[in-house]
């Protein structure tokens, strides 16, 4: 393994799913598959010319000679180097200013998205197509080619094409509206595969059964503690609940995927059924799960919730509210996405039924927080912002589950109590507390919301209007 370069070898270490992950976001895989189906078609078509007496089939106009097709190829192979040059580099151009006014992370998702990357393929595809014919066609002089000068057009017209539509693509992808949706889309996909498609098979429909099978855990359960730092990319929980049932265990996770945890902290408990000790391998456990150094998204659905909330922020310094509105609304449409994912049970079984792995779960009130708290503490007083935030929030609590009303009626007040020290102008107070109204009777907190703006309405009185103030004060003078 010490002859393999590190930037190859630590993909060889990694698990099939996040291989797959990490190669989508390099630029050079998909593009390597291009280019080496390139060199195949170049060698049909020359043996295609060399082999087959085509010109005794097409018209006179389609042939060629040799030192015509020559020249073509060879204009074409400046051609189409340049433009894949010109192409990449404008686009970077775009991709970085974006990156410095939204995100970091947006040059990586668009290089990771299947388009880009088959665009880009196709550009080098056609340029080692053309280089190619030329080094094996150099030789022949008196040759005539039908197929070679036919095709190689073909490309060239093809590529010209595939051009017009990368331009149109890129343009179209960097509309902050579609970069937010497609985060927004990324993330239910995440949470469609890792909660419903993955843990389904392994979930329990007697929770009340499981949940008191739970309790059985011992009050200091055997602990694995993690080799490397880093944070939790992948778990396979698979492999886990099979390993578990083979050593008659039951495995809970101490730390859900993305967090971090340093050499040495504890990343799973054990215990068994009949409570004796058991003497299991803590390193096939510790394989079954991925750390690496840098969140990813595999599973992780906090880090889109992250991802979506920093374009906010961004947006906010760059005084753009219609992308923060934007945001805003894309993460309400998440947040009702992982609401109704928040009533599964923890507990996963193997094939017989039997409790295995008990996962962590994470509560409404905390991806609620993760989604909003960090636009609301940057929004710096900006009501408009906030008072959409409660709008969107109303609209939630339209949706989920009445138990997650009063999570959302906390979160409104807490946000609302952060303005009773500013000035509010009339029409904006007006359009915030008619906004955390309707809020109220959809929550059934009428009575709290009255307490509420008597509150930001005093605390605003003496301010609303100086001019009246010294109207009222001059009879006194």
């Amino acid at each position: 393994m010490k002859i393999i370069p590190p930037g190859i070898r630590k993909y060889l270490e990694m698990s099939q799913r996040l291989r797959k992950h990490e190669l989508q976001l390099t630029l050079w895989f998909t593009p390597a598959i291009y280019i080496l189906c390139s060199f195949f078609f170049a060698a049909v078509i020359l043996l295609i010319d060399l082999n087959v007496q085509l010109g005794n089939w097409v018209p006179k106009f389609l042939q060629s000679k040799a030192s015509v097709s020559r020249m073509l190829i060879t204009t074409l192979i400046g051609g189409m180097l340049t433009l894949t040059a010109y192409t990449l580099n404008s686009v970077l151009v775009v991709l970085t200013t974006f990156s410095g006014q939204f995100s970091p992370r947006m040059l990586l998702n668009f290089v990771s998205d299947n388009r880009t990357q088959h665009v880009l393929g196709i550009f080098n595809a056609c340029f080692v197509y053309v280089l190619t014919l030329f080094i094996f066609i150099t030789n022949y002089e008196d040759q005539t080619f039908v197929a070679i000068p036919l095709v190689t057009t073909l490309v060239a017209l093809f590529a010209a094409i595939t051009f017009i539509y990368f331009i149109n693509h890129a343009t179209t992808w960097m509309q902050v509206h579609n970069i937010s949706y497609n985060m927004q889309s990324i993330s239910k996909q995440i949470l469609n595969q890792s909660i419903t498609q993955e843990m389904s098979p392994y979930r329990s429909t007697d929770t009340l059964y499981h949940e008191q099978e739970a309790k059985k855990k011992p009050d200091h359960p055997e602990k694995i503690f993690t080799k490397q730092s880093g944070y939790i990319q992948l778990i396979n929980f698979d492999q886990i609940i099979d390993q578990a049932k083979k050593d008659g265990i039951v495995v809970q996770l101490e730390a859900s995927v993305g967090t971090f945890l340093l050499e040495g902290n504890p990343i799973l408990s054990y215990w068994s059924g009949n409570g004796e000790p058991k003497d299991i391998d803590h390193q096939l456990y510790l394989s079954m799960l991925e750390i690496g150094q840098k969140q990813t998204e595999i599973q992780d659905v906090e880090h889109g919730l992250n991802k979506l909330s920093e374009i906010a922020i961004k947006a906010l310094g760059n005084n753009d509210p219609k992308t923060v509105s934007n945001v805003v609304h894309q993460l309400g449409e998440l947040l009702l996405t992982i609401s109704r994912m928040m009533n599964i049970p923890p507990y996963l079984v193997d094939n017989e039924k039997q409790l295995r792995l008990i996962i962590p779960g994470e509560s409404f009130e905390f991806y609620l927080y993760k989604g909003y708290g960090y636009i609301r503490h940057y929004a710096e007083g900006n009501i408009q912002i906030i008072t959409e935030i409660l709008r969107v929030m109303n609209l939630l609590a339209k949706s989920v589950d009445p138990a997650h009303h009063k999570t959302l009626w906390e979160f409104a007040c807490n946000t609302v109590y952060g303005f009773q020290s500013l000035h509010i102008y009339e029409l904006d107070q007006h359009y915030l507390l008619e906004t955390l109204k309707d809020l109220s009777e959809t929550t059934g907190h009428e009575e709290k919301y009255e307490d509420i703006r008597d509150q930001i309405i005093e605390a605003d009185q003496p301010t609303a209007d100086p001019y009246k103030n010294q109207q009222k004060a001059a009879p006194n003078q």
